[in-house]
């Protein structure tokens, strides 16, 4: 999805891009990061305990996208957008403009080259949103520069820079230069855009599976318990990734759920699919993320949400391929590392301080506009608990 956003997407601009921003954006660097995502879960508590003790329902998706949209504010601008300073807080500009973006260039996408260059209408709305996103985009950078601040090698600066815009500021390759200047917004604005959209998607998706699948709520809720969480419990990339229940929980929604489902890819060469079928050179392949993960030959009963299934040697040994959530290959996500580690910590805050029931027998409905499956109509209750069960096993996190 990162295409979307950079708007020379030829292969030396995107190649540059990953240069800079794979480092920034890599288990080590991610794990930097790992305060501000529990703070961003915390900020959210005041308007949630505020929701319940009105007893109201509230729309899923509206407000995971506040949530992923505050942590990548603070990860890639260093900005608080104040999406949970009240219960009707408006969204800021900037991820206002970055849903526009996304609306618009599907639709213009899939109507053809030619209409993409249309001088009003739907292409002329795109160009202008593009544009304020590079104004708001640069103001943002300005503001996070810090006076004074020495530059640094990329692996360095991705550990000691406050946030994403910091780092671009700072990095310098082996050979001692710096991101070119005429990337520098492109790539902070991949990092916005594509970082809080799918994950506020699949924020949303796991929150379906609290409420829809019985019991996993309650196993989730018993691993937290089990390995030591409590109110007061500071995170760490240790514990995040020690919750075994918690990872299978969250493949088994990207499998059947995932928010991803048509990543395009540009054939490079003529290629000879199996079967014999024949994909020529410059051919846009559109990859069925859906069907991959719902193929029968691979996946047992795959229409069943089974979070058990990780753990069976059938899930260990599956053929490549057969489970691609972030797409693959030198184009997949480039921030999957941080969208896996915000979606443990703040899910697991979530699910220690509330408990979650659906409120609406609907149906749950999409927008087949917007370049991500989202549910758009999934109303919970969300319960400040005040109880919690017992601790049945001592689970001990490694470092």
């Amino acid at each position: 999805m990162a295409g979307v956003f950079l708007s020379d997407s030829n292969t030396e601009a995107w190649s540059v891009v990953h240069k800079y921003l794979a480092p920034a954006l890599s288990p080590k660097a991610v794990r930097h990061y790992t305060p501000q995502m529990q703070e961003t879960a915390e900020l959210s508590f005041k308007v949630f305990d505020e929701l319940d003790e009105k007893e109201e329902a509230w729309n899923v998706y509206q407000y995971m996208f506040k949530m992923g949209s505050t942590a990548i504010g603070k990860l890639a601008l260093g900005i608080d957008l104040h999406h949970f300073d009240s219960v009707d807080a408006p969204l800021h500009e900037l991820v206002v403009k970055v849903g526009v973006n996304l609306e618009l260039n599907k639709k213009i996408s899939t109507r053809g080259d030619w209409y993409s260059h249309l001088p009003f209408g739907e292409p002329k709305q795109l160009k202008d949103t593009k544009n304020r996103l590079g104004q708001l985009i640069g103001e943002a950078m300005e503001n996070a520069k810090k006076d004074g601040a020495e530059d640094l090698p990329i692996a360095e600066a991705a550990l000691k820079a406050d946030c994403i815009a910091d780092y671009l500021a700072r990095a310098i390759d082996p050979d001692g230069n710096k991101m070119p200047e005429k990337y520098r917004t492109p790539a902070t604005l991949v990092a916005v855009g594509a970082g809080f959209v799918t994950t506020a998607s699949l924020l949303s998706w796991l929150v379906f599976g609290l409420v829809q699948y019985p019991g996993n709520q309650e196993r989730l809720l018993q691993e937290l318990i089990d390995y030591g969480v409590h109110d007061r419990t500071t995170w760490t990339p240790d514990l995040a990734n020690a919750l075994p229940f918690l990872d299978n929980y969250i493949k088994e929604t990207q499998r059947l759920h995932n928010p991803s489902y048509q990543p395009g890819r540009t054939a490079l060469s003529d290629t000879i699919l199996p079967g014999g079928y024949k994909v020529p050179k410059d051919s846009v392949m559109i990859v069925a993320i859906h069907h991959i993960h719902n193929n029968p030959s691979v996946w047992d009963d795959p229409h069943k949400f089974n979070p058990d299934r990780w753990s069976s040697d059938a899930a260990k040994n599956r053929p490549k391929g057969s489970y691609v959530p972030f797409a693959a290959g030198p184009r997949m996500c480039i921030g999957f590392n941080f969208a896996l580690q915000e979606v443990r910590v703040v899910l697991s805050e979530l699910i220690y301080r509330y408990e979650f029931t659906k409120a609406s027998e609907e149906e749950v409905e999409y927008d087949p506009s917007f370049q991500l499956i989202r549910p758009m109509n999934l109303f919970v209750r969300a319960k400040r608990r005040t109880t919690w069960p017992e601790k049945k096993e001592d689970k001990k996190v490694e470092a």
